[in-house]
C-alpha cells in the first residue's frame, strides 16, 4: 500500500515504514517459519557490518491500522517489527501492543541502543548487544539485559576472535544463558562461520550458533 502524506495521519497514529513483506525468519527462536515482517525507517546507529543500511533514509508515512490491515492480509499467526531501529520511533510501541490485542505472535528486532525496559510484556525481543568489532560498543544500553525472559533473546554479531573473546565474558559475567537464549552469529564476510563454531564447540559454551537463513536463501536483498 501506498505512503500519504504525513499530515494526512494523526502524530499518535503513524509510522514511518520502509517495507511491509511476507518472507520467512531468517534468525532466532522462530526462524524458518513464514512471517509478516514490518520495517521501521532510521536508526541512529552505524554498525560497521550493517546489511539494511537501505532503511537508514526514506520510507513512507502510514497509519499504524493501514500496516495492521496489510499484515492481516499475510494470513500468518508471526509478526517480526524490525529496522532499522523501530524504537527510534516511540509509535512503535503503540504498534506492538495493537498487534499483540490482535493476538499476533510478535517480536521485536533492536539494537540495544535504545529503552527496550517498557515495551509490551507480550512481545519477545530479540535484543542485539554491539561488540566493540561493531564500531557502536558504546551505544549499549546495559540495563534492557536485566529485563529480559526466557521467552527472549539477545544476539551477539561477532566480527572476529577478539568479539568473541569479548562477548563470551558478557555472557559469563551476566549469567545470560540463566535468563535467555544467546546467540552467537558470524558477520557476514568478516568471520567465518565454522570458524566460529569450533570455538563455541571449544568452549563449551551454553550459546546458540545462528546463521542468517535468509541470506543463505536470498542474499541480502530488501523484502526478503
Amino acid at each position: 500500500m501506498a505512503a500519504v502524506p504525513r499530515d494526512a495521519i494523526a502524530p499518535g497514529e503513524r509510522l514511518r515504514i520502509t517495507e511491509v513483506f511476507y518472507s520467512l525468519q531468517g534468525e532466532a527462536d522462530t526462524a524458518g517459519w513464514p512471517t509478516a515482517f514490518i520495517r521501521l525507517t532510521g536508526c541512529p546507529l552505524r554498525c560497521r557490518y550493517c546489511d539494511t543500511e537501505y532503511a537508514f533514509y526514506g520510507g513512507g508515512w502510514r497509519a499504524i491500522d493501514d500496516v495492521v490491515d496489510e499484515i492481516r492480509e499475510y494470513r500468518t499467526p508471526y509478526v517480526c517489527v524490525t529496522g532499522g531501529e523501530p524504537l527510534a520511533q516511540p509509535n512503535s510501541r503503540t504498534l506492538l501492543a495493537r498487534l499483540c490485542d490482535l493476538g499476533f505472535d510478535v517480536s521485536l528486532e533492536t539494537s540495544g541502543a535504545m529503552d527496550a525496559r517498557e515495551v509490551d510484556s507480550r512481545v519477545r525481543r530479540i535484543l542485539d548487544v554491539k561488540t566493540p568489532g561493531s564500531g557502536e560498543v558504546t551505544r549499549n544500553l546495559w540495563e534492557n539485559l536485566d529485563t529480559l525472559r526466557r521467552t527472549e533473546c539477545v544476539k551477539f554479531v561477532l566480527v572476529d576472535r577478539a568479539d568473541y573473546d569479548w562477548a563470551r565474558e558478557v555472557v559469563a559475567t551476566r549469567a545470560l544463558h540463566e535468563r535467555c537464549t544467546v546467540l552467537f552469529s558470524p558477520s557476514t564476510g568478516e568471520l567465518e562461520p565454522k570458524e566460529l563454531a569450533d570455538w563455541i564447540l571449544a568452549d563449551r559454551l551454553p550459546v546458540r550458533f545462528q546463521l542468517q537463513l535468509h541470506k543463505i536463501l536470498w542474499g541480502n536483498v530488501p523484502g526478503k
